[in-house]
């Protein structure tokens, strides 16, 4: 076992739906002491990605934070008799597609803004740190939809613009299941695209109309991801946050207010939970968004 997955949790929140989860671990990091994506933007949120098992098949969703994570969930994989791989692809940030090497034999399925933004970053991917390199493309895109089969299971992948324009989500009907990536979190939505954000908030109204009973996102709590994931007030929480955040952008108190002041509604609710590490994104986008207004201005 590497060192680097030695804290991976396999958990199954439903039978035959694997999550690979990783992180949420108090003082624990794994790449380095300075700030980093996958430390601060993957493993200390937590973070999942998940597999649809049906005899020697599995769909894999997202490939991990690094090529040694993809490993064992290809190990996992074939300890549980799977022998035909295909992988979807939520978007082409970097602690989604960083085991993507691991899947290079393998059908890897994405819309064409995935691709597009994978092929147009490359060079950018391959210096970060970590960094993401060899890059593995896509090898079957598909537009707006696409349903697919995993043994008896129906699966629908389905396009949003929440989060990142390249978004892709599976939607499972029989289960009424949503695996969501990062277009919902809890605590809160992280903010990579401020000049799509009304986009963002349209989309979200999108997603609610889906009729789901369960979430789950890649970014969340292990304990309620094992339980069968969140409910779809989840999604009202995340809208509601971005809502909040664009109408008190000025607001001068927002340098002090603490996130779980800042979402103490939805909390109260128990739509989402709180998680301390969220105060550091939450601050970011704060930043970013002001950044943006002001660019635009």
């Amino acid at each position: 076992m590497s060192e680097l997955t030695a804290t991976l949790r396999v958990l199954e929140p439903f039978p035959g739906l694997l999550a690979f989860y990783d992180g949420r671990i108090p003082g624990k990091r794994l790449h380095s002491q300075a700030r980093n994506w996958m430390d601060d933007g993957a493993y200390g949120l937590g973070i999942a990605s998940y597999a649809l098992l049906c005899g020697e098949k599995a769909l894999v969703y997202d490939t991990h934070i690094s090529p040694a994570h993809a490993g064992r969930i290809r190990r996992h994989l074939a300890e549980r008799g799977v022998r035909q791989i295909e992988v979807v692809l939520s978007h082409w940030h970097t602690d989604h597609i960083a085991g993507i090497s691991a899947f290079a034999d393998c059908t890897i399925i994405a819309n064409p803004l995935t691709a597009l933004a994978m092929i147009e970053n490359e060079a950018a991917l391959a210096a970060k740190d970590p960094p993401i390199h060899p890059l593995v493309p896509p090898n079957r895109l598909f537009d707006n939809r696409l349903e697919m089969t995993v043994g008896s299971r129906t699966v629908h992948l389905l396009q949003f613009d929440i989060h990142s324009a390249d978004g892709t989500v599976l939607w499972l009907p029989q289960e009424r299941l949503l695996l969501a990536g990062d277009t919902l979190e809890d605590t809160v939505t992280y903010i990579s695209e401020p000049e799509g954000i009304a986009r963002h908030i349209e989309e979200l109204g999108r997603l609610s109309v889906l009729p789901v009973d369960r979430i789950l996102p890649n970014h969340g709590s292990e304990a309620v991801i094992a339980a069968g994931g969140y409910g779809t007030d989840l999604i009202q929480a995340n809208r509601a946050y971005l809502r909040r955040l664009q109408s008190r952008i000025d607001d001068p108190a927002l340098e002090t207010e603490s996130l779980e002041a800042f979402v103490a509604p939805e909390i109260a609710a128990g739509s989402i939970g709180y998680f301390a590490p969220y105060e550091q994104v939450h601050r970011d986008n704060i930043r970013t968004l002001r950044h943006s207004l002001g660019a635009e201005a």
